[in-house]
Formats: structure tokens, sequence, C-alpha cells
């Protein structure tokens, strides 16, 4: 290779990627102490295995927080604590005992799980089943009458497809190169699509409110006919052992009541209703023991520092949702994060290395429920989004770095269309190209919690992640447990994750920011 194009190559390589400096001392002691002394899986088996589920204002959550608390304490972090949201999230709840049998026209076990914040069954009850969809109000006169003291089966058995490929996989190299490109550019302002309620036009969103109002009117009449449970099949990925899991109630203990619901093993449905429909009658017993938690509505995210030294009023931030659904441990989703960002905080501080701008980690409650955890912490600190009202913190923030999906390694960064961190991240990144860490997209991801930081302008990311079983079988699924977690993958995020919050921290200046977004409304509530 001649010099005169490596003098062609340096002249055309940004002006940051040629100054951005790389402590690889610092990358050595990063390594070693997370690849030869690490805690992430006992953190992760505590989250897990000791303290279960936890779904937000549960017991099992607060139980969580306090170790999680205890343990950071003990590692030498500065001031872990509890920090209280402004805004109430509502009553807790819990599952106590949860049996499900077919007792004829043969007795079978059946795989199920109760959905979030529905009431149980007030003891074992054993009744008939019936199969009852109900899409429109003339469904509901067809069946008024017909359902009190039954278990209804509420929707048509899904279609269960084989698995042709493995259900855990890594990117490949053409995946990931594929990513790294710049995506084709939206469809034109005008153009409709397909929405549930209609076509979807320019400043017409799908008709929510109008699924939402059916939905409840719905809700009310099962409550009205006096049914025993609702029955869902674990549709979409819920086969194959896979079971997903998630709310049926409400969390406002002023709502109207809702009738008790669960969700059976997709292959256990589909034998019951094909019973039904061949008029064989099935006779099911449930006995769901459900608590609500109307204590305390208010709830807390997870915080705890290093302080830095000559910019420690500036903050560079590592984060994960610590809440989960409850039919598994929520292992992957999100424990893995959880257990991931602490070791981040252990290893930076074990390991002495000093640190300009203090480091502070964020665990976040109500991630399932629609990212409020984060949010509240970003309006509480930065900014409204709906506003746009920026709170002095604003500027004094460096950057946020967020790990929320899965267990699978980390492979690059979604730059969230901020080019200009973009060779500041390469340069970051080049130690750990030899354990596979080679991408960098300027495309956006969604549904984690670094879009609270983003949506009031300042610079969060969340990492791209091979995706292993995450979207086959683990995710939000009672095959959310440790056994789906990849010890080595999880090693190398903490790794990787701690060499670039410690040169985020050590830079002369911030991550550089976007142009500040225009205010935005508030995001819609999750049905």
């Amino acid at each position: 290779m001649g010099a005169a194009w490596l003098v062609a190559i340096a002249l055309v390589l940004p002006l940051a990627a040629q100054h951005e400096t790389i402590d690889l001392d610092a990358v050595y002691k990063i390594k070693e102490e997370g690849f030869q002394r690490s805690q992430v899986m006992e953190t992760l088996s505590y989250l897990t295995d000791v303290h279960g589920p936890r779904l937000t204002n549960s017991p099992n959550y607060r139980a969580a927080a306090d170790w999680a608390i205890g343990r950071m304490k003990e590692w030498g972090l500065t001031n872990p604590r509890k920090e209280a949201w402004a805004d109430e999230f509502g009553r807790g709840w819990s599952n106590d005992r949860f049996y499900a049998m077919a007792v004829s026209p043969q007795a079978f076990p059946i795989v199920a799980y109760a959905k979030a914040w529905t009431p149980g069954t007030n003891g074992p009850v054993t009744a008939e089943a019936v199969l009852a969809v109900i899409t429109t109000e003339a469904d509901m006169e067809k069946f008024r009458g017909k359902l009190k003291g039954k278990f209804v089966l509420t929707m048509e058995p899904p279609e269960v497809r084989p698995f042709f490929d493995a259900p855990g996989r890594r990117f490949t190299e053409q995946e990931l190169a594929d990513m790294a490109k710049q995506p084709e550019p939206a469809p034109e302002p005008g153009r409709q699509q397909a929405g549930p309620f209609g076509p979807i036009g320019p400043g017409q969103p799908p008709d929510f409110l109008a699924m939402q109002a059916f939905n409840r009117k719905r809700m009310e009449f099962f409550v009205q006919e006096g049914v025993a449970a609702l029955i869902d099949a674990g549709r979409g990925r819920g086969d194959h052992g896979s079971v997903l899991v998630s709310g049926g109630g409400s969390r406002n203990p002023k709502d109207p009541p809702a009738a008790p619901q669960a969700v059976f093993a997709t292959e256990h449905y589909g034998r019951v209703a094909r019973l039904l429909k061949k008029n064989i009658p099935v006779t099911l017993e449930l006995d769901i023991k459900n608590t609500f938690h109307d204590q305390d509505l208010k709830m807390f995210n997870i915080v705890a520092e290093i302080p830095g030294t000559d910019k420690a009023d500036e903050v560079v931030m590592v984060g994960a949702h610590f809440d989960s659904w409850h039919s598994g441990t929520g292992a992957v989703d999100n424990a893995a994060g959880s257990a991931a960002m602490m070791e981040v905080m252990r290893i930076l501080k074990t390991s002495g290395l000093k640190l300009r701008r203090t480091v502070r980690i964020g665990l976040w409650g109500g991630e399932e429920q629609g990212l409020i955890g984060s949010r509240q912490y970003v309006k509480q600190h930065f900014a409204d989004r709906e506003t746009m009202k920026l709170l002095p913190e604003h500027a004094k923030f460096a950057g946020y770095f967020n790990i929320d999906n899965g267990t699978g390694a980390i492979r690059g960064v979604y730059l969230q269309g901020n080019e200009a961190v973009a060779p500041i991240f390469s340069a970051s990144m080049e130690p750990f190209r030899n354990i596979g860490m080679t991408t960098l997209t300027i495309r956006n991801t969604g549904g984690t919690d670094h879009q609270a930081f983003d949506a009031v302008g300042l610079p969060g990311f969340q990492f791209i992640q091979d995706p292993v079983e995450y979207s086959t079988l683990s995710h939000h699924s009672n095959q959310d447990l440790y056994e789906r977690i990849q010890p080595a993958d999880m090693m190398k995020n903490a790794v990787i994750t701690a060499a670039f919050v410690y040169h985020a921290a050590n830079r002369d200046q911030v991550l550089p920011r976007k142009p500040l977004p225009k205010p935005q409304p508030a995001p819609r509530p999750p049905m």
C-alpha cells in the first residue's frame, strides 16, 4: 500500500476519527476485570432465580430493587437509591397460585398462565368450555345469556408453524453489512397505509380509541354474563413450548372490574378448541389466586453513581429496564440488561480507573407498560418532551447507553440518526472488532429506554445485539428464564459497554447532539 494512498485516506477521514483518543491501557484493565473476575451471571441469578419475575410494583420488583441497591453499596458505588416517579403507576399485582387441567372428555394437564392485573377464580372452578370469538357488537348479541359460569375461549386457534430454521441465530456478516447502510426513504407524504380500522392517511392515526372503547365494552359484556374466566392462546410466537403472556386488567383500582383471564399454550388451546368445533363438550378445571397490592401506587427507578473528577457535574449514564412480565423470571427481558449494566458499574469501580465525568446507572421500572420509568426520569431531570422546556441538567448530560435486546452479544450501535457520533464510536469500537463488534448503523431502533433521552435531544443509544432466541422463544414468554442466557455474551456486553462509558466520560467534550426536536404529544398508553 503506497504512502500517497494512505495520505489520501487520512484526508477523507472525519476529523473526529483522526483525533479521538482510545486508552488501550484502560481497555486492558476493563477486559481483565470483566473476563477474569466477572460477577454478571451471579447478579443475573439473584435477579431471576432468587427474586423471580419483576412485574412493576409487585412485591418481587420491590425485593429485587432492595437487593440490587444493597449489592451496589457493597461494590462501593455512591448513593444507591430508589428515585420516586412524580406520577402514580397504579397498583401492584402478583400471581400466588395457578392450576389448569382438562377434566373431560379426557384428562390432561394444561400449560397456562394468568394475565397480569386480572382477578382470580376464588378457588377451584370446574366448568364447561365454550368457543366465543367476539369481534363485533353483533357477536355479543349472539352469545348473550349463554356464557354464565363458562370458561370462554376468545379466539380461533392460531396456526402453529414448524421451525424449519433454527430458533436461535446470530447476525451474519451480510446482515450486519446491510444494517450499516442508510435505509431507504419512507413512503412519500400523503400515501395511505392500511390500519386495523381502515386506511391511515397523513395526520390520521389508527383508530386506537375506537379499538379501546370496543375492548372495554366487550369486557363489560363478559363480566355481566358472569363468565368463569376468559382464555386466550399464546398467539404469535406462543407455541413450541413458548407461551406469550402480558397484561389483561387495569392498574387503576377505580376502573370497572375485569373477568379472570388466562393464556393457554397454543397447542393445548388448539386441542380444546377443535373438540368444541366437533360439538364434543369439554370440561376444564382452573384454580387461580391473584393478589392486588394497593398500598403504594407510586413507583421508582433505581439509581447509583461513580463520581467524576474535574467534570463531575457532567453525567454519562447507562441503563436498562428492571421490570419484566411474570410467566418466566424476566431473564432475557431484561435482567440481562440490568445485570450487564450493574456489572459495568462494578468493573469501572473495581478497576480504579479515573473518570472525569460522573457515571450513573438507571434501572427503570414500567418499561413493559410504555417506557414509563425512563420517561419519568427524563422529564424530572432534563426536559418535558411535550413542551421541550429544558432543565439545567440537560446542558450537562454527556450521553446514555442502553441494553434491552436480550442476551445476545453486542455487534455494534444504532446511531439514531446522529452522524456526528459515528467517528467517535468507530474509534471506541476498534478494540472489540476481534470479538465481533463491527457495525454502526445510522438507523433508529425503537421500543427501548434510550428513546426517552433521544426524544428530548439528548444522545441516547441502544446497542445492536445478536438475536439469539429473543424473537422466537424467550421475549415476553414463559421461556424467559436463566437457561436462555448466554454467559460469554453477557461478559462481552458488560466489557464493551464499560469501555464505551469510560471513553465517553473522559473525552474533552460531551458526545455530539442532534438538533433539538420539536415538542411532541404524550405517547399513547399500551392497551
